[in-house]
């Protein structure tokens, strides 16, 4: 069991060398599914030791549920509506500054590895490593979803870096889990668990066995990252960051800004300054990472006024219990199959989603891509005989103008206590809150997201 950090740890010697720092990024995970976070039929040994030796954050939120909008996020350290890539696979505003060039101004080589999807790339200076994008076996020729991430060359990356006295900063984006899982699954479906929010069918108990046999997947590709630092003998100089771009596709998921597709796993082993095996409740967001590790590489963040992220190296050092009072994120569209905009306030206990378009049916590739997924078809089927299936169906399709979750008492966020009267004053903080952040960060959205050509440049999702 992971411990609560402790404030005023001692701060052991430190070596005046910059560390290194890699960055594990799965795709399309959510927090609840990995062992660390306490599922117990998924099976993550190297996440488990990761775990073990860091710092496990059960508060971290992406800024966007969808992938292109979450990492330039990361990257930027700036909410969507400011760095501009705002919709997804869409590319930053010219001109905004980028964690690789920020490193790189403290004299990191920086690199990236697996998939891309940022953009444009004259504002990403990294090394792109190659040959670590390939076709999953059995499948080359099919759509670029049936890529997967090879760790050879990252291994061979990572040995001639060692040899160097320059510090880096070594992205890797695995293609795991997101669609299309493994057609095999390594799971029983019977042994499967189900979130009360989703409808339990054979065929969801068999899609989310093949999810959960892509996550263990990852957990190996992260489990041959750890040993290569292991074996070239860097891991004691190398800050590891594990999380998430946001959360899976699957219903009340990715494309909608319930936990279950914002909050984002993130740990973080910081030898000689994170004491393992400690979590910590703090309310953080991935625009923090940026100003965290500029702050960790020897710049100062008044060079970076005017970021949305805050650097949380005081909690790392163990020096505080506490980071943000509330997090914010913004979902604005994916073209067609997900057109309803929203906007959220996430505090310690309560969730405030603002849904700019209730008028319209909620949609995403999930019930609308030709095939849907796997599973949704026996959740129409279901929805005729169970009571608990319509409610699921109905509540998956229309989103209130205002919704409420207090997530202390309801983690699942299944009861809305907006129209509750109790909760009148608090709404009305909420709405005042989430009005000034909207004219701060620039975004006047408020229908349908409809996609402008040639806006941004697009980001590629993959390099060769």
């Amino acid at each position: 069991m992971l411990m609560p950090i402790s404030v005023g740890a001692a701060e052991p010697a430190t070596n005046q060398e910059k560390p290194n720092i890699v960055i594990f990024v799965a795709d399309d995970l959510g927090a609840n599914d990995i062992t660390p976070y306490g599922n117990v039929i998924i099976r993550t040994p190297n996440l488990n030791r990761l775990a073990q030796d860091g710092l496990l954050f059960s508060n971290a939120f992406a800024a966007s549920p969808t992938s292109a909008p979450s990492r330039a996020a990361l990257h930027t350290g700036l909410y969507s509506f400011r760095n501009g890539a705002h919709a997804n696979h869409t590319g930053i505003r010219e001109r905004v500054k980028t964690l690789p060039s920020y490193l790189q101004s403290q004299g990191y080589k920086t690199a990236l590895a697996g998939k891309l999807h940022l953009g444009p790339m004259s504002q990403y200076p990294f090394e792109l490593i190659h040959k670590t994008n390939i076709p999953e076996n059995g499948h080359d020729g099919k759509d670029v979803l049936w890529t997967d991430l090879k760790m050879q060359p990252v291994d061979e990356w990572l040995h001639k870096a060692s040899q160097k006295k320059q510090p880096f900063l070594l992205m890797v984006n695995d293609h795991s889990p997101h669609v299309h899982w493994p057609e095999k699954a390594e799971y029983d479906p019977k042994t499967i668990d189900m979130p009360p929010f989703h409808i339990d069918t054979e065929e969801t108990r068999m899609a989310r066995a093949r999810y959960y046999t892509d996550v263990s997947k990852m957990d190996n590709n992260l489990g041959l990252l750890l040993k290569s630092l292991e074996k070239y003998g860097i891991e004691d100089n190398t800050i590891v960051i594990f999380t998430s771009d946001q959360g899976p596709q699957w219903a009340f998921g990715k494309w909608g800004l319930y936990d279950y597709g914002i909050r984002v796993p993130l740990i973080i082993k910081y030898p000689g300054i994170v004491q393992g095996n400690k979590s910590t409740d703090a309310l953080v967001s991935l625009t923090d990472i940026l100003p965290t590790l500029f702050e960790i590489a020897g710049g100062e963040n008044a060079q970076i006024p005017e970021i949305d992220g805050k650097s949380f190296l005081p909690l790392l050092k163990g020096k505080t219990n506490e980071h943000l009072t509330e997090v914010y994120a913004s979902h604005t569209g994916d073209g067609t199959m997900n057109e309803a905009p929203m906007r959220m306030i996430r505090t310690k206990r309560y969730k405030y989603i603002l849904n700019l378009a209730p008028e319209i049916l909620y949609t995403t590739h999930i019930d609308k891509a030709k095939p849907p997924a796997g599973y949704w078809n026996s959740w129409l089927v279901q929805s005729f005989r169970s009571e608990h299936a319509a409610s699921v169906l109905w509540r998956y399709h229309n989103r209130p103008k205002e919704e409420l979750y207090d997530i202390i008492y309801d983690p699942n966020e299944l009861n809305n206590i907006a129209e509750d009267p109790n909760y009148i004053n608090m709404i009305k903080e909420f709405r005042a809150k989430m009005e000034k952040w909207r004219v701060q960060q620039g975004d006047a959205e408020e229908g349908p997201y409809i996609p402008i050509k040639n806006s941004n440049s697009t980001t590629p999702y993959i390099f060769d």
